[in-house]
């Protein structure tokens, strides 16, 4: 790794913005067999592709399935292919092949994405909530509060906001030097492993700063809010008196609640242990956070949820039928 470190002299001159040609991506560190464990990541993203692509399918042909709910539904199947596509083959590459090295350019366009579709997710998640809240909680009122126009208008904020923030901890990474070890210890261009590279060079006070106000936004404020959301959700539903409506009403809320509870909870336990864990257990966590649920939500729908369970076997049967006519008509 000689050719991918500088003179230390260099940090004399801290009026120059030294941007390396390359960085070296370390991954897992003297854990054997992994090659097992990038085969099935590969095998978790053909699933995940499959899954969230059908899911879009049958929402886009649908159209009972043309509702706002289901607007939430489609973005978050196509972020999770998204985040998915975004992370794993560049796994796969760097380490099933041994090409570890990515230019500087390359690193800040993944860490771009990858953090942008993980910050989707999480938003994602927080308008499914909002719509069960309100489902719930004002029955009366759903159809107005919302509405094609309202779902459109959150996923839209959602994802300018997304954009920003991630952009704005990219650009302070760009103000940084690196003048010393360019080695990241993470699995990808990860922002804490990279931006703590130029602390002997650079001020970091900023991206430290963001390193805290990022995940608070993205993370636990969102995590706050649908905490929140289910306990006005459990009063609501004690005041149901028929239990037929509450057992309906709490169907609704099951597959949302999975979903919740295998997004936020692994990477909630690595945040707030990140100092204990060992590093390669870390990185294990993380990269499963990354892409178990991506594979697991079109499959917790399509189990969980009866409305589109009925409209995949109303399309997989009409596809059945039309491919039998196709060869009675050829006769």
């Amino acid at each position: 790794m000689s050719y991918l470190t500088f003179d230390p002299n260099q940090t004399e001159n801290i009026d120059t913005i030294i941007r390396p040609p390359y960085f070296f991506i370390s991954g897992f560190i003297d854990i054997p067999h992994m090659e097992y464990y990038y085969i099935f990541l590969c095998f978790v993203y053909i699933i995940s592709m499959m899954g969230n692509t059908f899911v879009m399918m049958v929402i886009y042909m649908d159209s009972s399935l043309h509702s706002p709910k289901y607007i939430a539904v489609f973005n978050l199947a196509f972020t999770d292919v998204c985040g998915s596509t975004a992370m794993v083959p560049k796994v796969l590459d760097m380490f099933l092949f041994s090409r570890q090295l990515i230019s500087y350019n390359q690193c800040l366009t993944s860490l771009f994405f990858i953090f942008l579709f993980l910050n989707m997710q999480s938003f994602n998640l927080t308008i499914l909530s909002y719509d069960r809240l309100v489902a719930i909680c004002c029955p009366l009122r759903y159809h107005m509060m919302v509405t094609h126009r309202s779902m459109f208008q959150l996923m839209g904020a959602a994802w300018v906001f997304a954009v920003f923030l991630v952009l704005l901890a990219v650009c302070l990474i760009t103000r940084l030097s690196f003048c010393r070890s360019l080695v990241i210890n993470s699995y990808f261009c990860d922002h804490g492993p990279l931006f703590r590279l130029a602390a002997p060079c650079s001020d970091v006070v900023p991206n430290i700063v963001m390193s805290y106000v990022n995940p608070s936004i993205v993370l636990f404020i969102p995590m706050v809010f649908i905490i929140s959301s289910y306990i006005c959700i459990t009063h609501a539903l004690f005041t149901i008196t028929l239990p037929q409506d509450r057992v309906r009403a709490l169907k609704t809320c099951t597959s949302h609640l999975i979903l919740v509870a295998i997004f936020y909870l692994p990477i909630h336990f690595t945040y707030f242990l990140h100092s204990i864990i060992p590093t390669n257990a870390r990185i294990i966590n993380l990269s499963l956070t990354s892409v178990l649920p991506s594979m697991l939500n079109p499959i917790i729908y399509v189990l969980k949820t009866e409305e589109f369970k009925e409209s995949a076997k109303k399309l997989l049967s009409k596809r059945g039928a039309q491919r039998a006519v196709v060869p009675i008509q050829s006769t």
